[in-house]
């Protein structure tokens, strides 16, 4: 199978999932609490992650699928072909806002990602990628961001663990020009994609951060768990990725803070 036709059946699909969540906006939803009641999900979501879902089963049946909702939130491994769907990220901000959330895509390889998609749903932007690809905003190219240290630029940030000073999180802020908080993984992930940001920390599920690893790899971004090992593909942990020199400051300071 060739990158160019998933590339294009890629990209087919989330224009069709994009559709159907902006036809949805004008219908009442339904939503639920998950863990909490700032953890929602909505009937969007999952009729969103079935279509997508429904797609990669219908072309390409004998690869795995790892997924938010219904079921599909686990793999035993990460061997042959595994597509990482989150069908909604921002879903608080969808519900709230009706924008700011995204669609993001990864594939990955026996392990390796291969092809990044996060989609900006209201802003109808997809920045996508892939190993040894680079970097696009559409049909467009896009330049490697500078690499700067962290009193260089501002830093994205999950506002709970900014505001209890999780692993000292506020520190780490208030030592960047600044602290954003968005509320979604994949405009965070853009952000830094832009070179607007310079790093983004959080407590993240793998279907968060896997299409924006490929795409950081591709600009030499640095990424792990905040302890500095790999990231585990499997449920929740902080999470931090940032340019080369930020990353090497920041991750002195956890350590310190330990």
């Amino acid at each position: 199978m060739t990158t160019e036709k998933l590339v294009i059946d890629i990209k087919g699909w989330l224009k069709e999932a994009a559709d159907f969540i902006r036809s949805s906006l004008s219908s009442e939803l339904s939503v639920s609490q998950k863990s909490g009641r700032t953890d929602l999900v909505t009937n969007i979501d999952e009729e969103t992650q079935s279509l997508l879902i429904k797609r990669i089963k219908e072309n390409y049946p004998d690869d795995q699928i790892l997924a938010e909702e219904k079921g599909y939130d686990s793999l035993d491994s990460l061997s042959g072909r595994v597509w990482i769907i989150d069908p909604i990220d921002g879903t608080m901000n969808f519900v709230m806002e009706q924008e700011n959330f995204c669609i993001m895509i990864a594939v990955f390889e026996e392990g390796i990602g291969k092809l990044g998609f996060i989609y900006d749903v209201m802003k109808d932007e997809l920045y996508w990628g892939g190993k040894s690809l680079g970097v696009f905003l559409g049909d467009q190219q896009l330049t490697k961001p500078k690499d700067l240290g962290l009193a260089e630029g501002l830093l994205g940030m999950n506002a709970y663990m900014f505001g209890e000073n999780i692993h000292s999180a506020r520190e780490i802020g208030h030592a960047s020009m600044g602290v954003r908080v968005s509320g979604c993984a994949g405009i965070e992930l853009i952000e830094m994609l832009k070179g607007n940001h310079i790093g983004y920390i959080s407590n993240l599920s793998p279907w968060d951060y896997a299409a924006g690893l490929v795409l950081l790899e591709e600009f030499d971004f640095t990424y792990s768990n905040i302890k500095g090992t790999a990231l585990a593909f499997s449920g929740r942990e902080y999470f931090l990725a940032a340019a080369p020199k930020a990353y090497q400051e920041i991750q002195a300071r956890f350590l310190m803070n330990e």
